[in-house]
Order: structure tokens, then sequence, then C-alpha cells
């Protein structure tokens, strides 16, 4: 069967309260565009000859000996991403595989799964091409990517084979064949945000990976692989086809042969069902189903046995045949053959476009930039986006509450309410709201929950502000304030420029009445501005004004009232 860009995936069976959600896509501007690939894809191929001399000189520094290289680490500090540029250019910028086409088969999933252990038999049957013994002696040590038994983790963030194999098709094209080991998932050293970050990254550079899903596909393994899948997709959103190849499922220790037969034809078989959207089901269920069709070109699986009793329990095992069950290397024989197949190695295409060793380099460096940037959401646990959930819904529910009992006070038609009253409404209602939000169950404990609390009494004030303004537009004499103001200035400079003008001082009085034209001009100007809403600033300007003069009679007016009670106390 036919397995286009494969992508395998290792997936393990994992408590349900593990499985990972995304919050939401929000606006991520993070895009990878269509014009961005072509410009990668140019860049990687206009190299001058002279770079490629000197980057020939570093290739020079490469190991004599083939062995797993790794270029992406995880700091266990800050659990920040590196890429290792020089090593990951030793291995695609090597002379004779720089501009050939690339197939980049990589193994990802659950820690302690036996990925790198799997890899190794693929990278012995590419060194043994055309023998039909490739599976080796039965006293046969396996080596290649670093592996043992155990339950702690092996392999750290992601590592490539330093050889890089060329593979010829039957229409005489040659492709580059780079094997890709990832660290393992949910181990108690990785975070959400680690797991999502380098599944993502290996799928979206690769066109061939195992994900080992143990004995079974359940929908917390589905979920998560939702969760990965978009969390690569959002780096990659102006994508215009499916943004990934082909995704194969590759399910171990399969113990029910008699329902499926183990291979391609049982997993076809097994697959269909699970993938199955129907109406019956519940929309949730629907929607993680179509997310993954929506990702990927073309989904397989394959049903694996289990390797035997001796290689999960033995701590001397070193990967000799004798030691592996009979099934097990049956098996071996039909899935590798068929993933390694010349003519069934799909090149890794990023939209519509085969990309080159060399431009495979370009797009690590693109997409590590991404991941290492704020603009890509956070993923969370399941408790931690339920927690985060169950708290916003008790701050929206709060605030309608506090909402609903001020528009009965002071919203919508409803006539003006004195400043000092609709305070005590306030603080009233504000601590009405608090109590809800108190007395509402949530989870994430208190200090998570203080957090959300802070962010309801701060959304509070901010809701009595509107309505303190809302409340002030309704007075009237506020909403006239400006013309009465004018009003009187242009009354009281009219008498003074008639007083002077009777005693003779012509000189003031005519500053009187220029202040006068002043002042009509300003309410006229201050009437226009109100009705054709044009100007606003030069408005504004006017009712500061009118306000200043306002406010400095008004503690003129304090002062001599304050003045003229405290003589009238000394003279009694």
């Amino acid at each position: 069967m036919p397995l286009r860009g494969l992508i395998i995936l290792q997936i393990h069976k994992t408590p349900f309260m593990q499985s990972v959600v995304l919050c939401s896509r929000f606006a991520v501007n993070a895009h990878v565009s269509r014009s961005f690939y072509s410009e990668l894809i140019k860049q990687s191929q206009n190299r001058s000859s002279g770079t490629r001399n000197s980057e020939t000189e570093d290739l020079s520094r490469m190991p004599s000996k083939p062995g797993p290289v790794q270029i992406v680490s995880v700091s266990k500090d800050d659990h920040s991403f590196e890429l290792d540029v020089e090593a990951l250019s030793r291995i695609l910028l090597a002379p004779e595989v720089r501009d050939k086409h690339v197939v980049v088969l990589s193994v990802a999933g659950a820690f302690r799964k036996g990925k790198s252990f799997l890899l190794d038999f693929m990278i012995r049957y590419l060194y043994r091409r055309g023998d039909e013994n490739w599976l080796g002696k039965d006293d046969e040590p396996l080596t290649g990517f670093s592996w043992r038994g155990g339950s702690e983790p092996e392999t750290t963030g992601i590592q490539l084979w330093s050889e890089v194999f060329p593979v010829r098709k039957s229409d005489g094209t040659e492709v580059a064949v780079v094997l890709m080991d990832t660290q393992g998932a949910f181990d108690d050293q990785s975070t959400v945000k680690d797991c999502a970050t380098i599944f993502a990254l290996s799928t979206m550079t690769s066109s061939i990976q195992l994900y080992n899903l143990s004995q079974n596909i359940q929908e917390d393994d589905l979920q998560q692989l939702q969760l990965f899948t978009e969390y690569g997709r959002l780096a990659m959103d102006e994508i215009l086809q499916k943004p990934f190849q082909s995704l194969m499922f590759l399910i171990r220790d399969w113990s029910f042969p008699y329902e499926y037969v183990y291979g391609f034809k049982g997993g076809e078989e097994f697959l269909d069902k699970r993938l199955q959207v129907n109406e019956a089901q519940h929309e949730e269920l629907q929607t993680v189903r179509e997310h993954i069709h929506s990702c990927f070109t073309d989904i397989s699986c394959f049903l694996l046995p289990h390797p035997g009793l001796k290689v999960a329990t033995s701590p001397t095992f070193e990967g000799e045949l004798r030691d592996v069950a009979p099934e097990f290397k049956k098996q071996l024989k039909a899935l590798i053959p068929q993933l390694l197949c010349p003519d069934q190695l799909a090149e890794k295409e990023i939209n519509g476009n085969k990309v080159t060793c060399m431009g495979l380099l370009e797009f690590f460096k693109a997409y590590i930039k991404i991941y290492q940037g704020e603009d890509l959401p956070q993923p969370k646990t399941m408790l931690m986006a339920t927690a985060e959930a169950n708290n916003l819904a008790a701050v929206a529910t709060a605030k309608e509450q506090y909402y609903k009992n001020m528009e009965k006070v002071c919203g919508g038609e409803l006539p003006y309410v004195a400043p000092k009253s609709l305070e005590e409404k306030h603080q009233f209602f504000s601590k009405e709201a608090l109590h809800t939000f108190s007395s509402t169950k949530k989870m994430g404990g208190q200090e998570f929950c203080d957090r959300y609390q802070a962010q309801l009494e701060a959304e509070l004030e901010e809701m009595w502000q509107s309505y303190l303004k809302h409340n002030e537009s309704k007075n009237l004499f506020i909403a006239f304030r400006t013309p009465a103001v004018l009003f009187v200035l242009i009354c009281l400079f009219y008498i003074l420029s008639g007083v002077f003008l009777f005693v003779g001082l012509a000189t003031f009085a005519l500053v009187c009445d220029c202040a006068v034209g002043v002042l009509m001009m300003a309410m006229l100007t201050w009437a226009f501005i109100r009705y054709s809403g044009r100007y606003p600033n030069v408005g504004g300007a006017i009712d500061q004004a009118a306000g200043v003069v306002l406010e400095q009679a008004t503690v003129a007016m304090n002062k001599s009232k304050g003045t003229g009670i405290v003589d009238q106390k000394k003279s009694s």
C-alpha cells in the first residue's frame, strides 16, 4: 500500500486527566506564509560557489563513524529550545546530498515505548538494502540511536542520524533519507509545551515518522494528537493545502489479532472503525476526528505484536534477535521494507514545493524561531484549562450580576442620581458580586483563584467609572456648564464695559468689548462642535477652560465665605 510522505506517530496510553487541550486558537501573528516558504527555498538554492567551498571545509569535521547527533536541545531550567545549526549543517549540507530532495523519517511519542529501538532496525535495513537477511544474526546486538531497557527516559530533544542515506527510485531519481529520533512525551521532566513543541517540530519537518501507540487507540490519544498537530499548524497558518503529508498509527503490543490481524491490512480495518465520523457521535468526538483528517493528506495504521517478555523485562537484553518473539520479527520484515520501499518514499513537501536537504536546514531555522518566540499560545493541561474556564465563568457571572443591579439604578433612560448615593450603591453591588465569585465552587486552588478575583475587581472598577460618566452626562447643569459659564462671563464683561465707559476709562471698556466678542465666538464655536461632532479637540479645550474658570470661581467664593465666618466669630 502506498505510504506517501508518511508521518508515523508514537502514542502512549495515558490517564484521561493527562490529556491536553489547546484553549483556543486566539489571534496568532506567527504565520509562515506561502511567499515565505518560496523565499526560503529560493535562498537555499541561490548559495554562491564560494559559500559551498567554505561549507565543504566545515564538513571535513564530520565524525568518521556514523551515530546520533543532537540538533534540538531542551533546557531543563527555562524549558527553552535551541537549534544546533552547525551540527545540522554538517548533516544536511554534505556535498553528496545537499541538493537532493529529502525524505525525513522521524519517531515521536511517549517515553520508554521503544522509539529508538525500532529506528535502529530501520538503520540496519538501510545499511543492508538488498540483503534478504537484513535483520542480522541471532546473537548480533542492536546498535544505532541510544536505547536501553528500564523506566527512565533516554532521548532528549531531537536527534538525527549523522549519515544521510541516498536511495535511488525506479525512475532513476535519487532522494536523501534522513532518520530523526525525538524525545519521549509525558515524562516527569517535560511540560505540556515541551511535548507539543517537540511533536510539532518533528511533524512539520518530517515525511516519515513513527508514533507508537501502546495496545490500542484511545480517545485521549486522539485528543493529544489534535493538540500537537494544532500547535504545529498555528505556526503554518497560511499554508493553503493540508499542512502535513501522511500519518501512520503504529500500534505496538497489539493483543487482539483474532479481531484485526497484524500488519497493514488489520491496521487499516481497525483505523477505519476508530476514525469513523457519524451523526450518532457527540460533537466533541466528531471534531477531533475531522481535525485529524484535515491535517494529513493520508492516514494509515500498522498493528505490531509484542516483542517478547525477555525484551521487556531483561536488564541484559541488547537487541539480540534470539530474544525477540518470532511474530514480532515477521512483522518487522513486513513493516520496514514497505516503509522504506524506494518508490513509496515521498519527498518532503511544503505548499507543493519539494524540499532539498539544503532547504530543510532553512525551514528548521525558521520553525525554531517561531517556537522560541512568545507569539504562540501556551498549551495547557486538562486541569489548568478546566480551572481557567471555571474561574472565567465565575468572573462573568459576578460581572453580569453587578451590571444588572447598576442598570436598575442608573442605566439607560433613568434619571440622574446624586453621586454620593450612586457610590453607595456601587459599593454595595461590588461586595455582592465579589461574594458571588467567592461562593462559587472553583478549581485551581486559592492562589489561582485570587488572580481571577483581582481581575474581577479591576473590571468592576472599570464598569463603575463608565456608569459614573454615564450618570454625569444626565446632569443638566454639567451638560450646559460650558455655555452657562460663557454666558455669565459675557454678561460680566458687558457690564464692566459699560461701567468703564461711564467713568471715562474707554481703553478698559474696549478690552472688555473684545473679551465679549471672543467669548461669543467661543460659544458659537462650542455650539457648532456639539451639533456637528467635528473638531472634538477644540470643543474639549473650550470645556476645559470653562471648567477651570468655574473651579477658580468656586474656590474664591468658598474662601471668601470662610473668611466671613471667621470674622463674624471674632466680632462675637
